[in-house]
């Protein structure tokens, strides 16, 4: 009660209010509105399944209970339809006549029942005279009363209200449905080709004492029991690389990483993470092992390389990828040779010609990854290797082979947004050393990106690390890639603010 002693669901909108009602009705004659079980024989599906071919107006002489949500009703006298819909969208129609359920039975229907309502409905399953596969009931029950009303279907809900009311998005759009069990085949599929190559899945820690394996901005957080700050963990890279070291030399996880940057149409500041590592690989052997995870994946969804997206746009994600250099890619969009020695007074005239802000915290190899970004990023449609970074941006990267200045690093491009990243391991512990006190001072400057020394981590690298690739690639990017949607869109409950 409200302090005027007025009823709370006196203020609720009138559907509301309605269906509150109805329920306290249902109470009072002594129909629980919410019971523990409800007859259920078989699936909706499964029904579809068995009576694929039964002719018009045919009476199978089977009984069964089936259960599902209203999404139509109509009532006229003696004859009453309704559709019901189980979760993975299959639907039925459900008949019910005054001879089959009496006159108590019916009218409990026409006035206790609304749309949105979990219905069991035992009957025979039938073939209407137009030929529509039905239920006919000799009973039905409540399954759960719906107190909300579901939106009109003729007024689709915006991406805003789809996001912050998904359950609401999965009952009543089939494409909602669709992606969120197009997640796990895309899980199953990674999880066999990392299994049939003798990768091990391992989990690592999600809180750490210190945060590392990536640039990023950490959540901080606090721990009562040890009395010490810790970290939502940015990627998993140095416990993986510990696993690495101590002899599991194919290793892989898929999990959760949390960055407290910001959000946009890819980047979330919760999301899911392949990692693998391979011993005695290098970036080229990483390369081809994320082309055949993300074609595999392709095959699963689609039983093709060419997957098919939500606006009907189709990517062809088979064959060999083309490579391109990141230095030659700036030199191209600045129309002037660029390389990882070109100075950074010079890079930032570039970036000044071109109308990038320059943060005066930036490296020279930041400022050369922000100029190709600009000039290059939105024309990389097709599958792109980006190869050759520049060193000091990429602390936990072998230098390249050949090229000074450059590190063996690749970034993958798909549909203009990167996907995955790849490298040759550094695996030179005291090269390691003087690359995280390098970005210690980073970070002491006011670089909140940068990472710190970890001693722990440090001295597993000390007890000889082998030559090694490692790769890592946002699982909902991998999605986008596959259906051509926004990270919100492929994550099932994305993070949003509260309502005001």
């Amino acid at each position: 009660m409200s302090a005027d002693n007025t009823p709370i669901e006196d203020d609720l909108p009138e559907q509301l209010r309605i269906r509150r009602e109805k329920r306290a009705g249902l109470i009072e004659r002594g129909i629980e509105p919410y019971p523990v079980s409800v007859a259920r024989t078989k699936s909706l599906k499964e029904i579809r399944e068995k009576y694929t071919s039964l002719d018009i107006d045919v009476a199978t002489g089977d009984i069964e209970s089936l259960t599902g949500r209203i999404i139509f009703k109509r009532d006229t006298g003696k004859l009453c339809f309704a559709t019901l819909r189980e979760g993975d969208g299959t639907e039925l129609q459900a008949m019910f006549s005054l001879d089959k359920i009496g006159e108590e039975q019916l009218d409990s229907w026409k006035s206790d029942i609304d749309l949105g309502d979990i219905v069991s409905v035992t009957g025979e399953i039938i073939s209407s005279k137009r030929g529509e596969l039905s239920v006919l009931a000799n009973s039905w029950s409540l399954a759960a009363k719906s107190l909300r009303p579901l939106p009109n279907e003729h007024k689709p809900m915006s991406e805003e209200t789809r996001v912050r009311m998904r359950y609401v998005d999965l009952i009543v759009r089939p494409e909602a449905r669709t992606y969120a069990r197009l997640r796990p085949t895309v899980l199953r599929s990674l999880r066999e080709t990392f299994h049939n190559q003798d990768f091990i899945e391992v989990e690592t820690p999600m809180l750490q004492v210190m945060h590392g394996g990536a640039a990023a901005r950490p959540f901080k957080s606090f721990s009562n029991a040890y009395d010490m700050d810790l970290y939502l963990r940015i990627a998993p890279e140095l416990f993986l690389k510990r696993c690495v070291v101590g002899g599991i030399e194919r290793v892989f996880e898929i999990n959760r990483n949390f960055r407290n940057e910001g959000a946009d149409s890819s980047h979330s500041p919760e999301f899911a993470m392949i990692e693998s590592y391979q011993a005695y690989g290098d970036w080229r052997t990483i390369a081809d092992l994320t082309r055949t995870l993300i074609q595999n994946a392709a095959m699963a969804i689609s039983g093709s390389h060419v997957v098919t997206h939500h606006d009907g746009r189709q990517a062809n994600l088979g064959g060999q990828w083309k490579e391109i250099s990141l230095y030659e890619a700036i030199s191209q969009g600045v129309g002037e040779g660029v390389t990882a020695l070109t100075p950074i007074e010079e890079l930032k005239k570039h970036a000044t010609k071109l109308g990038i802000k320059i943060d005066p915290k930036w490296v020279t190899g930041k400022l050369a990854e922000e100029i190709f970004e600009h000039v290059a990023k939105d024309q990389l449609i097709e599958p792109t290797f980006v190869m050759g970074f520049p060193v000091d941006t990429s602390p936990l990267v072998r230098a390249h082979r050949e090229l000074p200045g450059v590190a063996e690093k690749w970034d993958l491009y798909v549909d203009g947004f990167e996907l995955a990243t790849g490298y040759s391991e550094l695996v030179d512990p005291v090269i390691q050393r003087d690359r995280l006190v390098e970005q210690a001072q980073l970070g002491a400057k006011g670089d909140l990106e940068a990472m710190q020394v970890d001693e722990d981590f440090l001295r597993a690298m000390e007890f000889a690390m082998p030559p090694t690739g490692g790769m890592g690639m946002g699982l909902d990017r991998l999605l986008m890639a596959l259906t051509g949607l926004g990270i919100r869109e492929t994550i099932l409950f994305p993070l949003v603010k509260p309502e005001e």
